[in-house]
């Protein structure tokens, strides 16, 4: 079991400029009192749970190029998505966005929770099962014109491609890389090349799911947040991109989750195994490139999740 958490160095609230402080208040109307900074997820923006002068409470997720040159722009996808959402998703509610000097800043309803613990509870892993069946359910067909997942994916998901190229041009020897994967790389890249058409659908997809993703409420509902990966596809997908996370952490075998699962019925099962080829060549390669701008905890993090998902693509191409 991999103790490689999911999270990286965030920037705390009281290090935003203090005009965007102001403007943020603005916003909400009311004074900031207490900012409960957050450490999960990825991004090395703000994200802190704020408590306002009329007792009254929000979320807010702020990032500049200063901590990461790509990361305004993943929240500005995020502000589309989630303005986007239906009342009915279990997402949490954007009450404000705005740019002011290059930073982006998300005002969201604080939501009263937790992420589920980690390992796994049987309890809790069940819950979040039974949350992605009605999640795939409630947003099929798409209620938001997102991106299909063929456009979102078409640069990560080339993985076992990528890796073919730096073997075959020197580039990379591959030192370190999985030998079932290394004998069988011209064979991944191959079958990773078929995942446009195994993923296609009409469900609109999380596109990242994992337990830092997730809040289990007091009052028993499951909800998602971090949404600017969002995209149309398949309605299994999501439960596929979570179950290696779930494996590394004291999960249970993914294989057997994926198919005792709803969302999986009538899935082909040539096409799921062509999602997690190319999945699992996305989290190997990515895992092997320089950390991106403050993002040092991300490499890791991708090799655990990596290594879970060639487990079970080694266990699905077992002849």
């Amino acid at each position: 079991m991999s103790g490689t958490p999911a999270a990286g160095v965030r920037m705390l609230w009281a290090a935003v400029p203090a005009d965007v402080r102001a403007k943020a208040e603005a916003r909400l109307g009311a004074p900031v009192v207490e900012a409960a900074n957050q450490s999960g997820g990825f991004s090395p923006g703000v994200a802190a749970r704020l408590r306002l002068a009329d007792g009254r409470r929000a979320f807010v997720k702020a990032v500049s190029p200063a901590q990461n040159p790509e990361s305004p722009g993943i929240y500005r996808d995020e502000v589309w998505i989630s303005s986007a959402l239906p009342p009915t998703a279990p997402a949490p509610r954007l009450l404000a966005s705005f740019d002011e000097d290059g930073w982006v800043v998300l005002l969201f309803e604080d939501v009263e929770g937790r992420m589920p613990q980690e390992p796994w509870v049987p309890a809790e892993l069940d819950r979040v099962l039974h949350a992605l069946a009605e999640l795939a359910e409630s947003l099929t067909p798409t209620p938001v014109a997102a991106p299909p997942v063929a456009a979102r994916l078409k640069e990560s998901f080339r993985g076992w491609r990528r890796l073919v190229a730096a073997r075959n041009g020197g580039a990379d020897d591959l030192t370190g890389l999985d030998p079932w994967a290394v004998l069988r790389l011209d064979r991944l890249a191959d079958l990773e090349s078929g995942w446009p058409e195994a993923l296609a659908g009409t469900t609109l997809a999380h596109c990242d799911l994992r337990a830092d993703n997730l809040l289990l409420t007091p009052d028993g509902r499951v909800v998602v947040v971090d949404w600017p990966w969002a995209c149309v596809a398949a309605p299994w997908f999501d439960l596929l991109g979570m179950l290696p996370s779930v494996a590394m952490r004291g999960g249970p075998d993914p294989e057997e989750v994926f198919t005792a699962h709803p969302v999986s019925k009538g899935a082909d099962p040539a096409h799921v195994t062509c999602a997690l080829a190319a999945l699992t060549g996305m989290f190997l390669d990515g895992a092997r490139q320089p950390p991106p701008p403050g993002l040092p905890t991300l490499r890791a993090f991708q090799q655990a999740q990596g290594d879970a998902a060639l487990a079970w693509l080694e266990h699905r191409l077992r002849p």
